[in-house]
């Protein structure tokens, strides 16, 4: 039997973190430091420092370097709090790709690599990217594809190639890049993460790619790498196991991602359903009407259903079972029941829901891109198809 109820020191906990970005955030969700890359450096520092003042920064990290520690449970009602406003996930640290780069550090990094990387991450300080999508027919869903390579060199590796939709990537400190290995007699050794400045030679952001989202500070980027030299010591992991071991992000960050735009959805519904109480059309208030009410009624439930989905991941996650079929499929239904919310929102605000004078249009759009990023619904689908096929218990009786 999973137990959802919360204990006290959780619930006390999130009635912070509500107070927080109700009170300290919100208000400066309209400040002109945000563009179409995303909230400027002075603004997420800014933010950084709320988070930090309020005791409420890098709640998934671990104390030891810093963090809250939160297990997956306890991170799931903490995250979805802090997606009530697009700013919350930047105030608390834990947006994406720094939350998932931070337990990536913690999980595989050398403790030299921790001191130097992970503690100014949870603190705030530096920002970080993770290179693997590539453009040109190279590694995106399909991450045998990858074209750039790291050959070894002596005592280092000279990494070439180009990767793109890098988030982050402009004003970032870090970039953990994944790249097919070779050793000097060009013998394929399998795909290794690296640990690359971004001020290093030979690496460049070529462009700065318009996109549909707002949201991400440096907005997405195309960058290449041109002969860039790393040494050994900036090896993430171990050689050869560069997609194994990116697994420990991967899957974690999906239901993450859920968690955040949970937040995000609840506030458009929230907004939605305050404007059908007070709008009046054809006698009565719009809410009576059934094409409004029950699109209310659609969202209550798919916010509900995603509630349960996320937390019962996570909850297999805080046992230590291997959930990567589940995180596929919670990342699969809440990326479109989540949409379809904001989307609903969206179309019961009529007019006023296409302006900028709520916060719906922005999240509309910001949203769009989950069904996309860490995996397509299709790709999903396709992995969740091929393990029923193949007899997976799990999957071909689920409730048994």
């Amino acid at each position: 039997m999973i137990d959802f109820s919360l204990p006290q020191e959780l619930v006390d906990l999130k009635q912070r973190v509500d107070h927080f970005i109700r009170e300290k955030i919100v208000p400066l969700e309209r400040d002109p430091r945000q563009g179409p890359h995303g909230p400027g450096e002075d603004l997420r520092r800014e933010l950084i420092a709320l988070g930090r003042a309020a005791g409420l920064l890098s709640p998934h990290a671990p104390v030891k370097w810093g963090g809250l520690g939160l297990d997956h449970r306890a991170m799931a009602v903490v995250f979805e709090a802090a997606g009530w406003s697009p700013l919350g996930p930047l105030a608390l640290n834990i947006m994406a790709p720094d939350e998932g780069n931070t337990n990536l550090l913690d999980k595989v990094a050398t403790d030299e690599q921790k001191e130097r990387w992970l503690r100014p991450l949870v603190a705030g300080e530096i920002r970080t990217a993770f290179s693997m999508t590539e453009p040109d027919d190279g590694a995106g869903s399909d991450p045998n594809l990858m074209k750039t390579t790291a050959r070894r060199h002596g005592d280092e590796f000279v990494i070439a190639g180009r990767k793109w939709l890098i988030s982050g990537a402009s004003g970032a400190s870090l970039n953990i890049v994944m790249a097919r290995t070779l050793g000097e007699d060009g013998s394929d050794r399998g795909a290794t993460m690296f640990l690359v400045d971004m001020d290093a030679p030979g690496f460049r952001i070529v462009r700065q790619l318009e996109t549909l989202d707002s949201n991400m500070p440096g907005g997405h980027a195309e960058v290449e790498f041109d002969d860039v030299r790393v040494g050994a010591e900036r090896i993430l992991g171990q050689i050869g196991r560069g997609f194994r071991n990116a697994q420990v992000r991967l899957g974690p960050a999906r239901l993450t991602h859920c968690m955040r735009w949970l937040g995000a959805a609840r506030r458009c519904h929230a907004i939605a359903a305050d404007y059908a109480r007070r709008r009046h059309a054809f006698g009565k208030l719009i809410g009576e009407h059934q094409g409004v009410g029950f699109q209310l009624a659609d969202n209550a439930s798919d916010l509900h259903l995603c509630r349960l989905a996320i937390r019962h991941s996570a909850w297999l996650l805080d046992r230590g079972e291997k959930a990567r079929n589940e995180t596929s499929l919670c990342k699969v239904f809440c990326s479109e029941a989540l949409g379809r919310v904001v989307d609903r929102s969206l179309q019961i605000l009529g007019g006023l829901g296409i302006t900028g004078d709520t916060v719906v249009e922005r999240i509309y759009r910001d949203i769009r891109a989950f069904r996309i990023y860490d995996g397509p619904s299709e790709v999903h689908r396709f992995a969740l198809a091929r393990a029923i096929m193949s007899g997976d218990p799990a999957l071909s009786d689920p409730i048994a």
